[in-house]
């Protein structure tokens, strides 16, 4: 079987069908062993600053290299976390690479994601094999 393209993929969405959806998307298209599921941005911004503190060889191997996370949601929106994302160390920053993916068509969203070098791409919900297959190295 060929090795999965990442070690580890992050989903944040308040919607947990939206979710749930997205992890069978992710695990059918075998891109990765491993899927973390936050539905807050405040819990995962916690998780990345948690695996901060781990020691750097660990560090590696727990991040995750691809974050597809939702724009509106309570408590902490998916600007709010780039944001505080913006605030971890450059090693994270330079590791994880952020998959906007919203059902937002507002152009004004898509112009504020492109402010931050982090976010790699902008996509529409819901999430497709085809889409997937783009992040296939």
């Amino acid at each position: 079987m060929a090795k999965p393209t990442y070690y580890a993929i992050m989903l944040i969405d308040d919607n947990e069908i939206d979710n749930l959806i997205n992890q069978k998307m992710i695990e059918a298209a075998k891109i990765t062993e491993h899927i973390y599921t936050h539905t807050g941005a405040r819990s995962a911004i916690e998780f990345l600053r948690n695996i901060e503190k781990l020691d750097a060889a660990s560090t590696n191997n727990v991040l995750p290299e691809l974050i597809f996370l939702d724009i509106d949601m309570p408590l902490m929106d998916g600007f709010q976390f780039l944001d505080e994302f913006g605030n971890l160390s450059e090693a994270t920053k330079e590791k994880c690479s952020i998959v906007m993916l919203t059902s937002s068509i507002s152009p004004a969203d898509v112009n504020r994601s492109k402010k931050y070098n982090y976010v790699r791409k902008y996509i529409n919900k819901p999430l497709t094999l085809e889409n997937l297959e783009k992040f296939k190295s």
